[in-house]
């Protein structure tokens, strides 16, 4: 298994540094440079591609070798970087040139087109008792190469001017390519072949075929919806401390290194969970009660904190509170994360071959459809409800998904 397992650490953690660069260390360096908020702001239209996966993952599904497939899109990822180190933004507030731009927007397509091809690859490579670690190792490694490219790399800003960063990335992603090319887990995969009996479903009806693929329907739903509450709590919950009285400097610290190593253990622990003979259907039940009683407890903290006057001072045991439940959600969320991108490979493996990558790309787009649009309008449903009936709406959302379970068709357990 670690023949497996070793060449997909290296690939996710080398997929999660566009995400980091562009979430992290980007908006930094652009603002550095002069370029206004609202400009830097903007540079988040550049994530679009991650969007649209679908377009590209049926070429990935018939196409040449997941192989070949990989190390053309990581090198080509490396071609990219080159050129950005190459062509630093100029200073002042005009925003982004075109070509800067242009290139960014290249950086992250190559990004989605490896991702297509590398969920593929865990899908086809992974037997089913490996993809509790299979999965552990995608979640924790590309948190990991966020964390280097965002914060890591930041605490080295002052020493890395805009070409040198690039080059360090366009070296990264070739030796990748390299390693990519030369694994032999990866040698053993097979040439697509097109079959005559795949022709139907590249036809007009391939989201029909999609939906139609046992459990697809219900792993939609659930992946849609199983995040919402969570991800508008998250987003809010930090903003609110910061409002009574934790420092930036202390929630920066909690809210981003705490917070991610609180993510990462709870991600490996789901693996371990799931390697000691745990189906993913009952933990998620499980886990999901855990998550729903300590977004409760949160939810109570902040009802009891949102009153006139109070203040978290430096010494309340109730400041202790409020980290320790910003940490223990990122701890959870990371267990359920993990038990639910098992959840849908063990989908994904139930379709033909000749539509894994496609089908796991639907699954995982709507997956990131669901955290992005409750986290996106959560800031608006607190200035229009207010932070009480806000809470008390994400608390309800995170146990529609226990509820939810009840429904899972007999083909997922």
């Amino acid at each position: 298994m670690r023949g497996k397992l070793l060449p997909l650490a290296g690939l996710y953690l080398v997929q999660g540094l566009p995400y980091g660069l562009q979430s992290g260390l980007l908006p930094v360096l652009l603002r550095a440079r002069g370029l206004s908020l609202t400009r830097v702001a903007l540079a988040k239209v550049l994530y679009l591609p991650w969007l649209l996966k679908l377009a590209w993952a049926p070429l990935v599904d018939t196409r040449g070798s997941l192989r070949a497939w990989l190390t053309l899109s990581t090198a080509a990822l490396g071609l990219v970087c080159a050129l950005l180190a190459a062509l630093p933004p100029a200073a002042g507030p005009a925003g982004l040139p075109a070509t800067v731009a242009g290139l960014l927007l290249l950086l992250n397509l190559g990004a989605a087109v490896q991702d297509v091809a590398l969920d593929t690859l865990a899908v086809q490579l992974l037997e089913p008792a490996e993809l509790g670690p299979g999965n552990t190792v995608q979640v924790v490694a590309y948190k990991l190469g966020a964390v280097l490219a965002g914060g890591g790399l930041l605490a080295f800003v002052p020493a890395l001017s805009w070409a040198l960063l690039f080059v360090l990335l366009a070296a990264t992603y070739w030796l990748a390519a390299a390693l990519v090319w030369a694994a032999p887990a990866l040698r053993q995969l097979p040439v697509h072949q097109p079959q005559p009996s795949e022709a139907p479903l590249r036809t007009l009806h391939i989201l029909q075929d999609l939906l139609a693929m046992p459990g697809t329907l219900w792993t939609a739903g659930f992946v849609l919806t199983y995040k919402l509450g969570e991800q508008g709590a998250s987003s809010l919950f930090p903003l609110f401390l910061l409002d009574h009285g934790i420092s930036t400097p202390e929630l920066g610290l909690w809210n981003g290194v705490g917070a991610v190593l609180c993510s990462i253990v709870g991600s490996s622990l789901g693996g371990a969970l799931l390697s000691w003979h745990w189906q993913p259907l009952p933990l998620l039940r499980s886990l999901l009660r855990f998550r729903l009683g300590g977004l409760a407890c949160q939810t109570a903290l902040l009802f009891h904190l949102d009153g006139p006057g109070l203040r978290l001072g430096p010494s309340a045991a109730l400041r202790g509170a409020a980290l320790l439940s910003l940490c223990l959600q990122h701890l959870l969320g990371g267990l359920v994360t993990t038990t639910t991108f098992t959840l849908m490979m063990r989908c994904s493996q139930l379709t033909p071959s000749a539509l894994q990558a496609t089908h796991y790309s639907l699954l995982a787009t709507l997956e990131l459809l669901g955290k992005l649009f409750l986290g996106t309008l959560a800031g608006a449903l607190a200035d229009s409800l207010g932070l009480h009936l806000c809470f008390s709406l994400f608390l309800a959302l995170s146990g529609l998904p226990i509820l939810y379970l009840s429904l899972a068709p007999s083909t997922l357990a």
